[in-house]
């Protein structure tokens, strides 16, 4: 019998850093290609819809998890959820709490038929292409609702992204004891996470690419943005160089 293979990785500490860290890129990157590039937002977001919907057919023709093709994914995701929320508050003036209640709706309506089909929202069964096309359909949103709630609660309610930032990394870290030692589901506490860790990696980008007058660290989009995609393809490269050992060293022990 052939073994069905995971399409998405483990949940790790690697897991967790990358994810941030593509977070901080899709907030500074959309930034950056809109104002900085002059693109335009909506230009920047045909663009990057394009470029994420042939992505996303590689990754599932793939059909289990390359850490090179994933993680791309994720970086053009946060990137696309971030211009969903900058498109309908910029272009259509809808306001931040609207924005934040209407993602929180779809959100729920996402994990609810994902629910109801395949009767299970964890990580480890990401085996068919069907629940990758729920999985990925709750990372969108969840990029697009961290956005809305991070400058909700930076620039609508004058918090600062130091502030936000705080705000955030406790509220996960309040979820990782929870889980840790109250016994907290532990599918729960892994999509209240992974929802909290875009505002906090929108808030961190902000923080460190505003200029100083705004509150940030003035090191601009471009810098950050650089920064953040240099360390993203360390680890990823780390990760391909210890997928390819494992199966090296499982290819050993089967011959």
């Amino acid at each position: 019998m052939q073994k069905v293979l995971n399409r998405v990785p483990e949940v790790t500490v690697a897991f967790w850093i990358i994810k941030i860290l593509a977070t901080t890129v899709g907030e500074t990157a959309a930034d950056y290609l809109n104002m900085e590039m002059k693109l335009g937002l909506v230009n920047t977001s045909y663009i990057m819809s394009g470029i994420l919907l042939m992505l996303l057919l590689n990754q599932f023709r793939l059909k289990r998890y390359i850490p090179v093709s994933y993680w791309i994914v994720v970086v053009f995701m946060s990137v696309t959820g971030t211009l969903i929320t900058d498109s309908l508050i910029d272009i259509f003036s809808i306001s931040l709490v609207t924005t934040t209640i209407a993602f929180s709706v779809v959100l729920s309506v996402i994990f609810g038929f994902w629910y109801l089909t395949e009767k299970t929202l964890a990580m480890h069964s990401i085996n068919t292409v069907k629940r990758e096309l729920f999985y990925w359909a709750a990372i969108l949103f969840t990029f697009a609702l961290g956005t809305a709630t991070g400058d909700l609660l930076a620039e609508t309610l004058k918090l600062g992204y130091t502030q936000a930032a705080l705000i955030f990394g406790t509220a996960i870290a309040i979820i990782t004891i929870s889980y840790q030692y109250f016994r907290m589901n532990g599918i729960l506490a892994f999509w209240l996470a992974y929802i909290l860790t875009r505002p906090l990696g929108a808030s961190i980008g902000d923080l460190l690419s505003q200029p100083l007058a705004n509150g940030g660290f003035g090191l601009g989009t471009t810098m950050t943005s650089i920064l953040f995609l240099v360390v993203i393809v360390t680890f990823v490269t780390l990760l391909t160089l210890n997928q390819k050992r494992q199966r090296n060293g499982k290819a050993t022990t089967n011959s």
